[in-house]
């Protein structure tokens, strides 16, 4: 490497850390690429994730703009180098990639590239994906490559640790699956036994009007107003559930327009008054963003169905390279100990969870009468 080597393992070491950061697949192959690409000094980086059909199922790229990226079209499929890679696990290093036998082409808005350095990412016997880099910015020597035996021994020990980290993003994804799966289970349960109940009791009060009308009308009209009451119940009980069960647009909105979003629809689906700010938020980490969305929906679920609250005021503003979600209502609030030991803890250990498992912190402060404030921080990436 040019640089000392000192300066060259830190940058090694701000590499790993960097991927050992992310949680969600797709976060931690822009790291590898982009750590690659910076550290050995390359103009192009490009990780491709092989599908079962002979193409790539993921397809990751730095160097590239996205009206370049556009251009070129849909994704290449596993042939030429890409396929030496994936097949013989074996690293290639070489002066001009145009030049090579295997070489088959690009689609014409492809960019021009000469010296290439890929190699598989491995993880035991099972083959990740396909690692490569383009165009080094140095002086080629003649006829030979800008990327060195060096260059080669740097970016297969990149790769090592990139499929620890792939591997353990792809098992927290099947986690959060199973975990999603948990609670569509958890708001089954819950529609059986809220709104089933409500109905089944709206279905007897509205039999028992109908057989007063005629030989008791004031209680008729008093089972009626209860017939009302309980018809209003169910449709808050819906509402609660549909809010839970939409899926966020995290995404194609950003966590910013989806919480907005969201207490855009409570705002108007309840009586209470919610609203939302924030302040200077840059984007999150896909999984932290999810994990500050869910709190979110839980705390003011709790506001909103448990507090009495008339206000329920939502902030989320940035601090350091992270930011801070802040739920507050003026509902009843609560003694959080007594809860504690009551055994009804208001999802406060799902949001602990949630913020713990992205490297995030929930505090909780409550009192009778007095309503409950929730703030959860995360680091950023």
């Amino acid at each position: 490497m040019s640089q000392g080597p000192r300066s060259g393992l830190n940058a090694v070491s701000s590499a790993l850390l960097a991927m050992s950061e992310q949680l969600e697949v797709r976060d931690v192959l822009k790291t590898i690429v982009a750590s690659a690409r910076e550290l050995l000094d390359a103009e192009y980086a490009a990780l491709g994730v092989p599908d079962d059909h002979g193409g790539f199922a993921q397809f990751v790229v730095d160097g590239i703009s996205e009206e370049q990226w556009r251009a070129i079209g849909p994704l290449p499929r596993q042939h030429g180098i890409l396929a030496a890679m994936l097949h013989k696990a074996e690293p290639e290093r070489l002066a001009d990639v145009r030049e090579d036998p295997r070489f088959e082409g690009w689609p014409s808005a492809h960019p021009e590239m000469s010296d290439f350095l890929g190699l598989p990412i491995l993880y035991g016997d099972e083959t990740l994906g396909a690692l490569f880099l383009a165009n080094k910015r140095c002086p080629k020597p003649e006829g030979g490559c800008g990327f060195t035996a060096d260059d080669e021994e740097l970016l297969t020990i990149l790769a090592q640790h990139a499929a620890i980290a792939l591997t353990n993003a792809r098992l927290y994804e099947r986690s959060r699956e199973l975990t999603i799966a948990e609670e569509r289970s958890r708001l089954a349960h819950e529609l059986h036994d809220a709104v089933s109940q409500k109905l089944f009791s709206l279905r007897l009060t509205a039999q028992a009007a109908a057989a007063l009308v005629d030989r008791d009308p004031p209680r008729a009209k008093g089972e009626i107003q209860q017939v009302a009451v309980l018809a209003a119940e169910a449709a808050d009980e819906l509402r609660a559930a549909v809010v839970e069960l939409r899926p966020a647009a995290l995404d194609e909105d950003g966590l910013v327009a989806t919480l907005r979003t969201h207490t855009q629809v409570l705002d108007r689906a309840h009586s209470a008054e919610v609203t939302f700010e924030s302040r200077a938020v840059r984007a999150l980490p896909a999984a932290q963003e999810e994990a500050m969305l869910r709190v979110a929906q839980e705390a003011l679920h709790n506001a909103l169905r448990h507090s009495g609250a008339e206000r329920v005021r939502v902030t989320l503003v940035r601090r350091g390279a992270g930011a801070v979600l802040r739920v507050t209502d003026d509902g009843s609030g609560f003694e959080p100990r007594a809860i504690k030991r009551a055994g009804r803890h208001l999802g406060l250990v799902s949001m602990r969870d949630r913020a713990g498992g992205v490297g995030g912190g929930l505090t909780v402060e409550s009192e009778p009468g007095k309503g409950t404030t929730i703030e959860m921080e995360v680091p950023g990436g």
